[in-house]
């Protein structure tokens, strides 16, 4: 079971780093960096947000707290990258940092206490907890990306309208063990194709 538990939350976080991949074409450059308010965070705060809370939580995963004294996370909150290719530079390499140490650990790993600001969690509370907290931001980026794109926004599941014509074609083939995740996995790398 606490291998399906590791396959399901890489599927899991797999999913939500796809939305982020699929929405950001869908914003011209300037846009990242849009702010509604001063109390509002851009597109690209919130990606250097994840990429701090990404490195701090995932390095040296099982054997420091989670909150690292290098870490600087109020300035994740200021508005100071200038280009696209800053923003998905720092998208990579906090995915990279998550993916890396995911893909380190074994069912046996999941019991393990670990900290975060100095509190217990298992391992599998920890992952939980990321599981929690990054597509919260990421629906954050969506959000302002389906605001912001200028040439009509492309849905990244189903489109409006379109549910009953997908259920037909959903429903009418045999019964699928393929989970959700993988199918718009498997469409997501089909259409980078």
């Amino acid at each position: 079971m606490h291998s399906n538990y590791l396959e399901s939350v890489r599927k899991q976080f797999e999913y939500y780093k796809m939305l982020g991949d699929k929405t950001f074409p869908q914003v011209p450059d300037e846009k990242l960096f849009w702010q509604f308010n001063e109390d509002s965070n851009s597109i690209g705060t919130i990606v250097k947000h994840l990429w701090g809370n990404m490195l701090s939580r995932w390095t040296d995963f099982l054997t420091s707290d989670g909150e690292k004294e290098w870490r600087n996370r109020d300035a994740e909150f200021e508005n100071d990258l200038h280009t696209r290719a800053e923003v998905l530079a720092k998208w990579e390499e906090g995915w990279a940092c998550l993916f890396n140490t995911l893909n380190s650990l074994t069912a046996d790993d999941l019991d393990t206490i670990i900290y975060i600001r100095n509190q217990g969690h298992t391992v599998m509370e920890a992952i939980n907890r990321q599981l929690a907290h990054y597509p919260y931001h990421v629906g954050q980026i969506v959000f302002l990306g389906k605001m912001l794109s200028e040439n009509g926004w492309a849905s990244l599941s189903i489109p409006k309208g379109n549910s009953q014509m997908y259920n037909q074609e959903k429903f009418s083939k045999p019964r699928q063990k393929e989970h959700f995740t993988d199918e718009f996995l498997k469409g997501s790398q089909e259409q980078a194709r």
